[in-house]
């Protein structure tokens, strides 16, 4: 690292003495991989910083949130597990733009927007347009009361053939509104089945829980498990990993709304992206913890009290077969402290997963390998996960603090502890495929 920041310092010394100095056009990738895939329209960040004109006149709220390290928001611990899609700055890059900044913003002779226009593709955090986009039949209205509200969104299709998959993310006309979402999609071949007149929506606050079971003919199978939380982006494979978009079917878009003081609307649905080549290995996905596999077993019982700090822990082992791992994701709720997750082998080796030090329920991620991680048949899967439930979590929903358990409902205000992985079966040379 030392090294590393010598000799940028030396480039940047060079350059000053020979009359260079840094214009946009150096720190506009920059801002685009860190920044744009937040800051642009119909994304979570609260302005744009997709042009010239975004970026110099927020100049030095710039300089003050990347020098406290605020932004751009990345939680994990890069010493533990160093993912394909960090968000965080270099300090080489921090140093760039910081110079930037300090020599008055200037534009210099290229461009303004040239290195930033695939970031500000409409709808997308792709670096490319969506070749098909499901939407939710109708505009849902959200009431202005202060009140969480999780809808069911029934999104019924069919193809003229089946698709393999490149990618696929959230649609949503205003994320701000989305406390987190998750979306399954369910193959109906069968013409038989009606996919068309269930209804297109369940509101799961309000509606009977009854109403779900006229969705049960759909789920029989399911071909893809996905979803979106704060701070993420999309999910995508390599060229010959994917899986296939059934020609039929169902999309069960499942939606926590955060709580509103105004009224809003809001359009659902998913991006996805095709591609040529086929899909040789397609990915599955699992579910650890609360609300998934081993729930029962979180250790001590999963109920954090009032005014401590605790630890719950969850161990599954991996009994079927060798698995590589393309990415992990995470979560936990407001009074999440600590997250770790690792894989112990029937050697006794430690396969690392995610280390979250310090965590913030605001900035969560979906986090992808560099390389896909082969986790033996037999290997322990761990979860050790630490709650401040005191006063002193200026995060805590509750004011004295309470007890919280882990209902089905998953509201903000109760708790989670999860780790959903994005797998395939492991063949030899796997460690070798880069994801990057």
């Amino acid at each position: 690292m030392k090294r590393t920041l010598l000799t940028f310092f030396s480039v940047c010394l060079l350059a000053a003495a020979s009359g260079q100095s840094v214009t946009f056009k150096d720190v506009a990738p920059i801002i685009r991989s860190k920044c744009a895939t937040c800051h642009k329209p119909g994304q979570t960040g609260p302005f744009s910083l997709i042009t010239y004109e975004d970026v110099a006149k927020r100049a030095s709220f710039i300089k003050d949130v990347i020098g406290r390290g605020y932004m751009p928001p990345w939680r994990a611990d890069n010493q533990y597990v160093h993912f394909a899609n960090d968000r965080s700055l270099t300090e080489k890059e921090k140093s760039l733009i910081l110079q930037w900044i300090d020599n008055k913003a200037p534009r210099g002779d290229g461009p303004d927007t040239v290195e930033l226009k695939q970031a500000s593709i409409a709808g997308t955090s792709y670096f490319r347009p969506p070749d098909l986009v499901l939407k939710a039949a109708d505009t849902f209205h959200l009431t202005g009361d202060n009140m969480e509200r999780y809808i069911i969104f029934k999104i019924p299709f069919e193809l003229k053939d089946s698709a393999n998959v490149e990618a696929i993310e959230l649609y949503c006309s205003n994320k701000k509104l989305i406390h987190h979402a998750n979306y399954a999609i369910h193959p109906v071949p069968d013409p038989a089945i009606d996919i068309y007149h269930t209804d297109a929506l369940l509101n799961l606050t309000e509606d009977d829980r009854h109403k779900f079971d006229q969705y049960q003919p759909y789920r029989k199978t399911i071909t893809y498990y996905g979803g979106w939380i704060p701070g993420t982006s999309y999910e995508s494979y390599p060229k010959n990993i994917g899986w296939v978009m059934p020609k039929r079917g169902v999309i069960l878009l499942t939606v926590h709304f955060a709580p509103t003081a105004v009224d809003e609307s809001v359009q659902m649905g998913v991006n996805l992206f095709f591609k040529k080549t086929p899909v040789e290995r397609r990915v599955k996905v699992v579910s650890f913890g609360s609300g998934g596999i081993g729930e029962r077993q979180i250790d001590p019982p999963f109920y954090v009290k009032a005014n401590t700090t605790q630890k719950f822990t969850l161990e599954v082992t991996n009994p079927n077969e060798d698995q590589s791992v393309l990415y992990v994701w995470p979560h936990m709720h407001l009074i999440g402290k600590e997250y770790l997750a690792y894989a112990v082998t029937t050697g006794g080796d430690t396969i690392r997963l995610v280390h979250i030090p310090r965590w913030d329920f605001r900035w969560q991620e979906i986090y992808r390998f560099k390389k896909l991680v082969r986790i033996p048949r037999g290997s322990v899967i761990h979860l050790e996960c630490t709650y401040d439930n005191t006063a002193d979590n200026p995060f805590n929903p509750n004011r004295p603090p309470k007890g919280i358990f882990s209902y089905g409902d998953m509201k903000t205000t109760d708790e989670m502890m999860t780790l959903m992985m994005i797998f395939m079966p492991y063949k030899e040379g796997d460690e070798n495929i880069n994801l990057e």
